[in-house]
């Protein structure tokens, strides 16, 4: 379990990306049912989901997952994650425009508070200490009960929590980068420790890479009628080494690929719990196997060094 106030449960993450897009609501109600009955208890959504999809504006997912809060009844048992400003457009984190959004996510979701509300993209139109401001008025309008921040750098990061703390503000105490073992960039050493020692949290998304991690797509044509192909074709080349390392760790636990992945996520300082997302009931099965992964200190590394 963890202590954490914006997490319960098992460290997991449940990605909602996929609820209203390649989930269709029937299929998102069943996953959220497995995941809550299996102990998960904290889903990460965004108001701009999923407004790439030809037809959608954007709220599908948090719509969905509201519907299901609604009718399960278990609002207060679970952490609810969204977001603001996907786009990271002028004027996305003004604090008049943050508050709008934030009153659309909370009808959407059906609740009337969000235990975790992140700044999706920085923008830097919007003065750093009015977008502290008026993330800290909801903070203080009880409305939101943390803040977190999303494709930040160490740079713009650092200087919107010292922004805060002069101010008397609530400061962000949760990171939302993508890392995984294929992509670490946008969680480098510097960005790791600055979150380490300030007890800021790190919940990395794309923890299976777009799916690439568990294996499942090892050759170009893998890819063929795939939503989420074009997300995995990167990794193709350069993530080969990666998937030859995990296949020994594999031989050596026993464990499945995406679990391995995971788990070597658990791991690092300062990750509090990996984000996956799953389109059926049965793609949980990774997340909860991994959460009960403990790889060796010398499997942890093996994997590491194949990432460099």
């Amino acid at each position: 379990m963890n202590d954490h106030p914006c997490l319960a449960g098992p460290p997991l993450v449940l990605g909602g990306n996929v609820f209203g897009w390649t989930a269709d609501e029937t299929t998102s109600f069943a996953v959220l049912d497995r995941f809550y009955e299996l102990g998960g208890r904290m889903i990460d959504t965004a108001q701009g989901y999923s407004d790439w999809v030809p037809g959608h504006e954007g709220g599908e997912s948090e719509a969905v997952i509201g519907r299901w809060l609604a009718a399960s009844g278990v609002r207060a048992e679970m952490r609810i994650g969204t977001k603001t400003g996907m786009h990271g457009e002028t004027g996305d984190l003004r604090p008049e425009r943050v508050a709008a959004e934030l009153q659309q996510s909370l009808e959407r979701l059906q609740t009337d508070y969000i235990d975790l509300y992140y700044a999706h993209r920085d923008e830097t139109d919007t003065p750093q200490e009015d977008v502290a401001a008026g993330f800290d008025a909801l903070v203080e309008a009880g409305t939101v009960r943390e803040l977190g921040a999303s494709n930040f750098t160490l740079a713009r990061l650092s200087a919107l929590n010292n922004v805060a703390r002069e101010a008397g503000s609530t400061p962000f105490t949760v990171l939302q980068n993508e890392y995984n073992l294929v992509s670490r960039d946008d969680y480098g050493a510097d960005l790791q420790a600055y979150c380490v020692t300030h007890g800021i949290i790190m919940l990395p998304f794309y923890g299976l890479a777009s799916g690439f991690l568990t294996g499942k797509y090892r050759r170009r044509q893998d890819l063929s009628g795939q939503a989420r192909g074009g997300g995995v074709g990167p990794y193709l080349e350069r993530g080969r080494p990666m998937l030859e390392a995990m296949d020994a760790v594999s031989a050596e636990t026993g464990a499945s690929l995406g679990a391995i992945a995971l788990a070597w996520l658990m791991a690092q300082p300062g990750i509090a719990a990996p984000l996956a997302s799953a389109r059926t009931p049965e793609q949980l099965d990774v997340q909860f196997e991994a959460a009960a992964l403990t790889l060796s200190p010398e499997q942890l590394a093996r994997l590491t060094d194949a990432g460099l």
